[in-house]
């Protein structure tokens, strides 16, 4: 029987694992937070933030309709990872039909320009969110989900969706109401897991490519100023590996780091992504950017990156080898945050 639903035959057993530990981890999680003292609360917190990192990549896997052969099937999975990971504000086939655009467009296809918002701004705005960025507290991140949640009630064609929003932020007051209730204490483990996952996506997307970022809430095309084919494609993609030595690391963020792989095939489902790297590149493949490799320059372009006109340069320092010592990275192009 599940063998007829998911889209692929070998898929049955690692997505039945995957979304039981996904949905295990988000609920356990919680139980600990609210139920238990430090110890157990500091796991929930973990637990809770892998699911909410977890959810978050699975979505992108029923975006793309990789898992079940139905498309309600995978709307309906993709909508309950939505509202386990925040981003349910905005309705899947928002979320589905802008991150589509980023790999039609070969673009970062976002909603709102943030950089130019604050440019914009009072200079104590502006000197806030960068003093924030600074401390680690992702503000641009946060901005972004709030625009989400608030869209409706500034953009005429997002009015529709007012009441929808009203009554999942009501719903999920409650519910955050609740637990803080229950336990202060793990509410804030909640808040902490909710800023590790915010972090770990931000990380992950920041240097997975060096495309061009377009603003373009509904509608509207991407500027054809160059040649966006498949080579350019791959050239502006890059896999940063969680691990290179050890591939299984990967697993923790659902192998979303093959991403040279995952642009050349969309539909290639996430536990076949390795196996797909493998064939389509050698082994020094040069899109290749181990995290290793990148955490100094994340830390030092923390500030910079925020209005920075673009992602910085890959240098390449030999034959299949790159320097992303001065890659900056993109900051505020989630797939949670499209729509």
């Amino acid at each position: 029987m599940l063998s007829q639903k998911f889209r692929y035959a070998d898929g049955v057993l690692p997505n039945v694992i995957a979304l039981s530990y996904t949905l295990g981890a988000y609920s356990g999680g919680i139980l600990l937070l609210a139920l238990t003292e430090l110890p157990g609360q500091i796991l929930g917190t973990l637990l809770v933030a892998h699911g909410l990192i977890l959810s978050s990549y699975f979505f992108h896997e029923f975006a793309h309709n990789a898992i079940f052969k139905a498309a309600e099937d995978n709307a309906r999975w993709g909508t309950l990872m939505t509202w386990i990971n925040g981003s349910c504000y905005a309705t899947f086939n928002d979320l589905r039909r802008k991150h589509v655009r980023h790999h039609v467009d070969r673009a970062d296809v976002i909603t709102f320009d943030f950089k130019a918002f604050l440019l914009k701004s009072p200079a104590w705005l502006r000197r806030l969110v960068l003093m924030l960025e600074w401390a680690y507290i992702p503000a641009v991140e946060l901005i972004m989900h709030g625009y989400v949640m608030i869209l409706p009630f500034i953009a005429a064609e997002k009015k529709q969706n007012r009441g929808r929003v009203l009554s999942i932020i009501a719903v999920r007051a409650l519910a955050l109401t609740a637990l803080g209730l229950v336990s202060p204490a793990g509410l804030l483990g909640y808040a902490i897991a909710y800023l590790i996952m915010l972090h770990v996506l931000r990380f992950a997307d920041a240097y997975q490519h060096t495309y061009d970022a377009f603003a373009i809430l509904q509608g509207g095309s991407v500027p054809d100023d160059k040649v966006r084919d498949h080579t350019y494609e791959q050239r502006n993609t890059y896999s940063n590996l969680v691990s290179v030595a050890h591939p299984a690391l990967n697993l923790l963020l659902l192998n979303f780091s093959y991403h040279n792989a995952h642009h050349e095939r969309p539909i290639e489902p996430w536990y076949r992504l390795p196996q797909l790297h493998e064939k389509l590149f050698a082994a020094e493949y040069q899109q290749v950017l181990p995290m290793t490799t990148l955490l100094a320059a994340h830390h030092r372009y923390r500030v910079k990156r925020i209005l920075s006109s673009d992602y910085g340069d890959v240098l390449e320092i030999s034959a299949g080898h790159l320097d992303p010592s001065a890659f900056y990275g993109a900051v505020g192009v989630s797939f949670l945050t499209a729509v």
